[in-house]
């Protein structure tokens, strides 16, 4: 199966800008950013993570009702131990598949309660683009945990899509850390030179951690705003579902 011909004319590829973490910078700086160009992003968000979780509450209801996807990144931000982000151990090397679904599935109950419109229609962002639990000959993968529950899950990857054949249970992302704005549109229009589906992954913008600037991410939209003719820039979860549609009339299509 092949990606030229998946998409609709004229359009080339899709591109879906996602931010991870539920940074405060990100309905300061970068949520303005894509409503100023009628662009719409994915924030993968920890449900009552942080401090400032319920005090950002009315800012993410009006993202949610402006057409932004409220995804889910779960409720404890599970990474490997290696990190040392927990004092405590609660780390990816020392849970199960039993923590993992706690965590997922109660921030599923939270973000269903809190946005409804988008009950069903959410992806999923692997903490720390890692997908297992143990260590050793105890590692085993949690991908099988995400696919039965989200149409779509984003993680980390050197290339873009193809949306004919990529498992859309761990999608790749091009993270945007330190890159210049001309290096991530030069990412996005291989991209779509090739007919693929290019994902962007974030974090703070402007501010907070693993920061994005925010002329950097202003530049960039320019750009998919300029071009959207050609360019579909898309939440998430909508790309994921047309992939869904597309592929079983695509196979018919190579036959």
């Amino acid at each position: 199966m092949n990606s030229t011909n998946f998409w609709p004319a004229p359009i080339q590829g899709a591109v879906c800008l996602t931010f991870d973490d539920g940074c405060q910078s990100q309905l300061d700086n970068a949520i303005p950013c894509l409503d100023d160009a009628g662009l719409r992003g994915t924030f993968y968000v920890n449900p009552g993570r942080s401090p400032g979780w319920e005090r950002n509450l009315e800012g993410w209801r009006l993202a949610c009702i402006r057409g932004h996807e409220i995804g889910n990144h779960t409720t404890e931000h599970p990474c490997s131990c290696n990190y040392g982000f927990r004092p405590d151990g609660y780390c990816l090397e020392n849970l199960t598949f039993a923590d993992m679904e706690e965590t997922i599935d109660a921030a599923t109950a939270e973000l269903d309660r809190l946005f409804p419109e988008q009950r069903g229609r959410r992806t999923f962002s692997y903490p720390c683009y890692q997908t297992y639990v143990g260590a050793g000959e105890n590692r085993r993968s949690y991908v099988p945990l995400v696919a039965r529950r989200f149409k779509a899950a984003r993680g980390r990857g050197e290339r873009p899509n193809n949306p004919a054949v990529i498992d859309l249970s761990y999608t790749w992302s091009y993270v945007m850390e330190g890159s210049m704005c001309e290096e991530v549109i030069d990412y996005i229009e291989g991209a779509m030179e090739r007919g693929q589906w290019a994902i962007v992954c974030m974090h703070g913008v402007g501010a907070d951690h693993i920061s994005t600037e925010v002329e950097a991410l202003r530049r960039m939209v320019l750009h998919l705003d300029r071009n959207r003719d050609r360019i579909w820039t898309g939440t998430m979860i909508s790309v994921a579902e047309y992939v869904l549609a597309r592929r079983p009339a695509l196979a018919a299509e190579d036959h």
